[in-house]
């Protein structure tokens, strides 16, 4: 029993890294390594400080809340140099329904659609404008050429 106590302390002290257990269940020098990374993310007040026009659009829907990046990814180098990198178009078929495919899960009050049902393989875009997603009665949907698959 003493030998195989002894083996567990002697593995232990060769598999565990020295700083776990620094800041409670952790590893220390995870804080370090994370904070060294380039920063990916500027944030939403860097976006909105640029495209004024959208902060007006999206102050008008549910989507006011939704982080920018949140569907258009990390966008740090972006905003430091604007004419360097393009934000890609984003496939709405595929992005709105991460958040908005019907799942019994999510709350009631949530909206949710079943997309096979709701789109009939149409891009989102097509119908809601994707910073103020409400239909507008006024407004005829864009014209499109084939239905996505």
């Amino acid at each position: 029993m003493a030998i195989a106590v002894l083996a567990f302390v002697v593995l232990r002290a060769a598999v565990v890294p020295h700083s776990f257990g620094q800041y409670g269940h952790y590893r220390g020098d995870a804080i370090a390594e994370i904070a060294a990374r380039p920063v990916a993310f500027a944030g939403h007040d860097v976006c909105e400080s640029c495209h004024t026009d959208i902060v007006d659009q999206k102050k008008q829907g549910r989507h006011v809340v939704v982080p920018c990046e949140a569907c258009h990814g990390a966008l740090a180098k972006h905003a430091d140099d604007p004419a360097s990198v393009t934000p890609a178009k984003l496939d709405t078929a595929i992005l709105c329904a991460r958040c908005h495919e019907a799942n019994s899960a999510k709350p009631k009050t949530f909206p949710q659609v079943a997309t096979a049902d709701h789109s009939g393989g149409l891009a989102c875009d097509t119908c809601h404008q994707p910073h103020r997603p409400k239909i507008d009665t006024k407004v005829e949907p864009k014209p499109t050429t084939e239905a996505k698959k």
